[in-house]
């Protein structure tokens, strides 16, 4: 069986619980909030969405028979890539890492090659996919782990792919050598699909939980351990917020509901009480924990909706929890992101695939500055020692938006303004 015994019968435990059953229903005040603008976080998500759009036409690129990609093959991917430019003008941009030439045939067609830079990082790349392939491994298994049948459609993986930090073409290059983890299937909607092989109990832990195995501090950990059903999401209110009496008392309240991890099975929950909406909000934070720059698109996470049992609108849970989550609007979509991740613009714990991409995007950066010049700007040796210079590091500074008269008020539901 993929669900271990014992953790669903755990689970039956905790929620059949008179306390439980209560706390499903404790009658919380809920506080409507104004949307917060987050500069820091919103410039993190700017620019790498354009380095997200670079890595994955280098990939594109690489996966070409040809070796390039001419104009023609990628003129209606903008929308895909997420760009807010045409693929050819963003191309252009960045000739330390796109070599253009004209077609062997056709000489107005306009051909991209990489660069000997963008193949030099690719290998870095490449490298850290190697070695850290267990901890890939071991994310997939995870995200399998919080879907209801244990399965996704490749079709709603593949979007996810960079920001799960999952290699290029991985269907094909890691699934097979794992067949005691994953399986294709063919999905009840009659598509592709990876499917877990095996429940593992040593995977069923969260990161909130593991972020509290280690916390000393009231030892909040070991009295979960032993039945005390709560764990508190660490919150970064917007300035200001924090104060506010009403939201104060909501959170308090909120935090002292019982913690349900999203590894456990909720289907005895009921749909509409305040602890299916806490443990909707425990599915999301691990969801993006999970991810390599702690944020991905909404629109990713809806296509998954069904299978992690969350809310149709669940959208307004990262604007009635702004503590917990950000909502971006940049870059003409809408991007969630785990506050506790980033501090003053930077992540907190980088996993190792950042470093080969905060290098990607100084040498398009170097790129954009000095189109048209040299461009053997960048010593090899440069690249291989890690002496790219690092990102900026911005302030946090937020910006409150003026939607209502009042920083809150009191409702009995919050419209899904974004979906």
């Amino acid at each position: 069986m993929l669900k271990s015994k014992n953790l669903v019968h755990s689970t039956k435990t905790l929620l059949s619980h008179p306390q439980i059953e209560h706390q499903q229903w404790r009658g919380i005040v809920k506080v409507r909030l104004k949307w917060v603008k987050n500069r820091s976080l919103d410039h993190v998500i700017d620019t790498e969405t354009d380095l997200k759009a670079a890595c994955l036409l280098k990939d594109a690129i690489k996966r070409s028979p040809t070796g390039f990609l001419t104009s023609k093959s990628f003129a209606d991917w903008q929308k895909l890539l997420g760009l807010t430019v045409p693929v050819l003008r963003f191309l252009r941009r960045y000739p330390t890492l796109f070599e253009e030439f004209p077609h062997a045939r056709y000489a107005s067609l306009p051909c991209f090659r990489l660069t000997g830079t963008a193949l030099l990082l690719d290998s870095q790349e490449q490298s850290i996919y190697q070695a850290h392939e267990n901890d890939t491994v071991e994310r997939l298994c995870r995200v399998l782990m919080m879907m209801k049948s244990r399965t996704v459609p490749l079709q709603s993986l593949h979007p996810l792919r960079w920001d799960l930090g999952l290699p290029d073409n991985f269907e094909k290059v890691l699934i097979p050598k794992f067949p005691d983890h994953f399986r294709i299937v063919k999905a009840p909607i009659g598509v592709a699909a990876i499917r877990l092989v095996q429940w593992r109990d040593e995977f069923a832990v969260s990161a909130l939980e593991r972020s509290n195995e280690g916390n000393e501090k009231g030892d909040a950990y070991g009295q979960f351990k032993k039945g005390q059903t709560t764990l508190a999401f660490p919150m970064n209110f917007p300035r200001g917020y924090g104060e506010q009496k009403k939201v104060r008392a909501w959170m308090e309240e909120f935090q002292k509901l019982p913690y349900i991890s999203p590894y456990e099975d909720s289907r005895h929950i009921d749909p509409n009480s305040e602890l299916m909406e806490k443990r909707a909000v425990g599915v999301l934070h691990e969801f993006l924990s999970l991810t390599i720059h702690k944020k991905t698109k909404r629109n990713y996470l809806r296509s998954l909706r069904e299978e992690l049992n969350i809310p149709h609108k669940f959208t307004r849970l990262f604007t009635r929890y702004p503590g917990i989550f950000y909502l971006s609007l940049k870059c003409k979509t809408t991007t969630v992101a785990l506050k506790e991740g980033y501090k003053r613009g930077k992540l907190v714990n980088p996993h190792p695939l950042v470093g080969p991409r905060e290098k990607f995007y100084h040498i398009m950066r170097t790129g954009l500055l000095y189109r048209g010049k040299d461009m053997n700007l960048i010593r090899r040796e440069d690249i291989l020692h890690n002496n790219l210079e690092n990102r900026v590091e911005d302030d946090e500074e937020e910006e409150e938006v003026e939607t209502d008269e009042e920083y809150y008020e009191e409702t009995s539901d919050v419209e899904d303004e974004c979906s």
